[in-house]
């Protein structure tokens, strides 16, 4: 049995034979006020509002003294070795790890693999030749992920942490570190790790495509401070997300999220959000996919959620949900400034069509919050439900 003894200035663990276990000190910088809700009603509420100020702490946590993007060239290096990165992760850091294959697979060029953590553990596949396993946790300390990074850590493999909680065990046990330095997360609903974590990935990836010599088509610097300012427009605009869950959401029992290409992956997290605090039945969709037996469920009345911020798929999209609205469905369009037309429930502003997720996502996070606030639910603890997975 480990044993904890606590010092005035030391503290001693040693492990079940009485050895001294080595472990790295660290200063945890939390300042009093972010464990508390001031002004707002619900830390979740006061955890979407704190986005932008999220989005700017890593603008300049990632940047050099000459505003280039940097990281530790140690995981520039590993990432530039990886000839297949494995994304490992479960929930909305799993949601989050879509996202971020756009970006290593769009930007930085390395084929890209996202796995729920629960079942790669029972059934890894067969994996490439130089593997670089990427773990996506907020607190870092989720039961299955870890169970994944021993088995890969007992094959040798590299491995980097994207985590909140600098010192959390996938922190310690995986061979780098990148910090969301999103400060405490209390709500179990997650909202502003999300975008961290998404924000943080752009930012590998873009550094990655640089050392590979690809050429960049995005300023991500300005572009993140784009999102950071869209982001604080639909934080002002939360009036109106309370109206669309009153509208949409405040009687049903279902809903639908559909999208396509990165929208999808949008929907995914959407619906998540929706369920896990207003315990409506909520499901993410790819718009394709209707057709192939989702569209059974659609009924007089049911709530269908399209995000149509992609230039590519915006005429696809609207298609299937004319193919819903003929059915009965009462549909909520979440469009882009350029691709939206007249109808649109919720228009976001401009923003690169990659990075579209951190501002789309503002939108459902602020419509769930308010779906459950109006039923009267406990918002920031869900039942059932626990801030960190700890066990498998």
């Amino acid at each position: 049995m480990k044993s904890l003894l606590l010092k005035k200035d030391e503290v001693i663990i040693k492990d079940a034979d009485g050895n001294v276990v080595e472990r790295d000190s660290y200063i945890a910088e939390i300042d009093a006020s972010d464990a508390e809700k001031g002004v707002y009603a619900h830390y979740m509420l006061k955890e979407i509002h704190e986005q932008p100020a999220v989005m700017r702490r890593i603008i300049q946590e990632y940047q050099d003294a000459e505003g280039n993007l940097k990281i530790d060239q140690d995981i520039i290096n590993d990432v530039k070795e990886a000839d297949r990165i494995y994304v490992i992760a479960a929930g909305t850091s799993y949601h989050a790890g879509l996202v971020g294959k756009e970006f290593l697979e769009k930007w930085a060029g390395v084929p890209t693999e996202v796995h729920v953590a629960s079942e790669f553990v029972y059934n890894m596949p067969l994996l490439s030749e130089k593997p670089l396993f990427v773990y996506i946790s907020q607190s870092g300390e989720t039961a299955d992920s870890r169970a994944v990074l021993v088995e890969t850590n007992k094959l040798g493999h590299k491995s980097l942490t994207i985590t909140n909680v600098a010192g959390s065990t996938l922190s310690r046990e995986a061979d780098h570190t990148l910090l969301l330095h999103a400060g405490p997360e209390i709500a179990v609903a997650s909202t502003k790790a999300y975008t961290a974590q998404i924000a943080v990935l752009s930012i590998l990836s873009q550094i990655v495509a640089k050392e590979h010599g690809r050429e960049a088509d995005i300023d991500l610097l300005r572009e993140l401070a784009k999102v950071t300012t869209a982001i604080e427009a639909i934080v002002d605009d939360a009036p109106i997300m309370e109206q669309i869950a009153t509208d949409f959401l405040e009687t049903t029992r279902n809903a639908f999220f559909i999208g396509r290409t990165i929208d999808y992956n949008v929907s995914l997290e959407g619906a998540l959000k929706l369920k896990e605090i207003s315990y409506i039945q909520a499901e993410g969709f790819a718009g394709g996919e209707l057709k192939h037996g989702t569209i059974a469920l659609i009924e007089e009345g049911t709530p269908v959620v399209g995000l149509a911020t992609q230039e590519k798929v915006n005429l696809s999209i609207r298609g299937n949900v004319k193919e819903v609205v003929a059915r009965g469905a009462h549909p909520c369009i979440i469009s882009m400034e350029g691709l939206e037309k007249e109808g649109d429930t919720y228009v976001i502003p401009h923003v690169h069509e990659l990075l579209t997720p951190l501002v789309s996502v503002v939108t459902l996070q602020l419509i769930s919050y308010y779906a459950a606030l109006h039923r009267d639910l406990d918002v920031d603890k869900p039942r059932n439900l626990a801030k960190s997975v700890t066990v498998e």
